[in-house]
């Protein structure tokens, strides 16, 4: 056996959790690698120690090949885990103190640099029982860890002259932490995340991120896992979204997103955690948008204006984009930046290009003017000509849209969000353009509007039956019905077409209320033609009316239930 034989060679460490597309029969990369890279370091050394650091770590491989054939087999339980990490503590006291003495002498520590990357390499086992978790907090073992992680020494954190590198430390948490793993054990879960929260592990992996070069396979699957790192603890708590954020995690995001560098899968990933932290978190919201981060979504989903996805991944990316930009508009400072932006523009170009980013971009516009924090964009759209961009949208569902996987009511949805939104927060010479739009041809979009009432009124009626029928069953088994099951029920009615009926309802009621009389007469005309009633309308703008909230001021829900009220009172 050779020399690079030898330094290519691994040991079995045991059982290891398998992620998703391990392979047992693949040569890991990295440990290709790392020997190539030691059996450089070797040969450079030759001359100034021809026998002594070669022969002793040649010498050493083939006693921890031995070692490890002894062990095989033997049963891991607590008592071997606490020998695994006191093991690991004396070996990483071991490399820190040679290499602080012969700091310029690599040569000097680099039998503990393997000696330690053995035991990390065997502390994998320790991912299959996370409820001996407890033991590496107890033992210290978290925080020596973390300490590597923040070493000072870049070398330990490259492949240049150590064979200990960050990819190492990082393929380990992101076993410790998979979620999978933590769910199995929840008290053990908890005392891991704890410790490593406490320890500031998103700063540490930000900024080792920020030294590792994604131009090598090694280090980019290194920043790919330490975002693994990161979604598994945020997903099993979430609130900790906010600490990430303000460690530098949104910083590095934002930079990392907007690189121009060729599409990878790190980019995806990316994306998918910055949309993740921007879930139902005002704070991480507000931070985006203090980064200039509303700019750098729009310039990266400016790319996809005139051009679709050239991959399905590429698609998810985008997707993740546009539901990041929707979550930061759900805070108004975000919604000026959006409109100094020109993010409307882009929106409304978007409309025109027919493109994949159509749906998406509706939704964004849905976001940005929604309620009344959505005014000035409103009033913006009409000025940028969007109710010519809106309203062929209202009149035909685009058969392509159907093709992308969209169903209709998720666009109706949106366009009647859009428009209901103008009627709402127009004012002046704006809306008597919009008003004047239904009186366009005929008033064909009040034909249109009627047509979608009657739809979407007919899917309600038959889920109010099927939900009647539950209720009647539950009942008769003795069931008592208290508020948590109506807001269900309720719930169910919203998805079955209840908003969107809610939403066309309030369309109606609008421009009747207007001083356009042919547009009331013709809303009225339609209703006694289909078998309509004026009675329907105002009960599901009561009901309506009766449910605004959705976390808003108590003197807002008052006054926008009065001025419901008052336009009912006209219909």
């Amino acid at each position: 056996m050779d020399v690079g034989e030898l330094l290519n060679y691994q040991p079995d460490r045991g059982a290891k959790r398998l992620r998703a597309g391990d392979d047992d029969d693949v040569d890991d990369p990295r440990s290709k690698k790392v020997g190539r890279e030691l059996a450089r370091h070797l040969e450079r050394d030759d001359s100034e120690d021809p026998s002594g650091d070669r022969k002793r770590i040649l010498e050493k491989l083939m006693d921890d090949d031995e070692d490890a054939d002894d062990q095989e087999g033997e049963p891991v339980d607590e008592s071997s885990v606490k020998k695994m990490i006191l093991t690991f503590e004396k070996r990483s006291y071991k490399n820190q103190e040679l290499r602080i003495k012969f700091p310029d002498t690599p040569g000097r520590f680099m039998e503990t640099e393997l000696d330690l990357n053995d035991i990390i390499q065997e502390m994998h086992v320790i991912a299959t029982m996370p409820d001996l978790y407890h033991l590496l907090v107890e033992l210290n073992a978290v925080h020596s860890l973390l300490g590597l992680l923040s070493h000072e020494n870049t070398d330990i954190l490259s492949f240049k002259d150590g064979l200990l590198s960050i990819i190492h430390l990082v393929d380990l948490l992101q076993e410790l932490t998979d979620i999978d793993t933590l769910h199995e054990s929840e008290e053990g879960a908890e005392v891991l995340i704890d410790s490593l929260l406490e320890g500031q592990v998103v700063a540490l992996l930000v900024q080792n991120m920020e030294r590792l070069d994604e131009q090598v396979k090694e280090e980019a699957d290194g920043v790919y896992n330490t975002l693994a790192i990161i979604e598994n603890m945020a997903e099993f708590r979430p609130g900790l979204c906010t600490e990430a954020a303000q460690q530098g995690l949104m910083q590095w995001l934002l930079k990392r997103i907007k690189a121009k560098i060729p599409f990878d899968a790190n980019k995806l990933y990316c994306s998918e955690i910055l949309a993740i932290l921007l879930q139902n978190n005002d704070s991480t919201r507000e931070l985006l948008g203090e980064l200039d981060g509303i700019d750098v979504l729009l310039q990266q989903l400016s790319v996809f204006k005139r051009h679709n996805p050239a991959t399905a991944e590429e698609q998810e990316m985008m997707e993740n984009l546009f539901d990041a930009l929707c979550s930061c508009l759900m805070l108004a400072a975000n919604r000026d930046r959006f409109l100094r932006g020109e993010g409307l523009q882009l929106m409304n170009l978007m409309l025109r290009e027919k493109k994949m980013s159509r749906t998406s971009a509706l939704k964004v516009l849905d976001h940005g003017m929604i309620g009344p924090e959505g005014s000035d964009n409103c009033h913006k759209f009409v000025d940028i000509l969007g109710l010519r961009t809106i309203f062929p949208l209202f009149m035909k569902t685009p058969k392509k849209i159907r093709k992308v996987g969209t169903v209709d009511k998720e666009h109706e949805e949106h366009v009647c969000s859009i428009i209901a939104s103008c009627l709402r927060n127009l004012k002046a010479q704006q809306r008597t353009r919009l008003l004047s739009k239904f009186t366009e041809n005929d008033c064909e979009k009040v034909d249109r509007l009627m047509e979608l009432h009657f739809k979407y009124l007919e899917a309600v009626q038959l889920a109010d039956k099927r939900i009647e029928g539950e209720k009647h069953d539950m009942v008769k088994r003795g069931v008592i019905l208290d508020d948590v099951m109506e807001d269900e029920f309720y719930l169910r009615r919203l998805d079955a077409g209840l908003f969107v009926l809610q939403l066309l309802c309030y369309i109606m009621v609008e421009i009747s209320n207007s001083a356009i009389s042919q547009l009331q007469q013709r809303v009225h005309q339609i209703l006694n033609l289909r078998g309509g009633s004026v009675k329907v309308v105002r009960h599901i703008m009561r009901e309506y009316a009766e449910n605004i909230g959705d976390g808003k001021s108590e003197e807002f829900k008052e006054s926008e239930q009065k001025r419901i009220m008052d336009l009912l009172e006209n219909f």
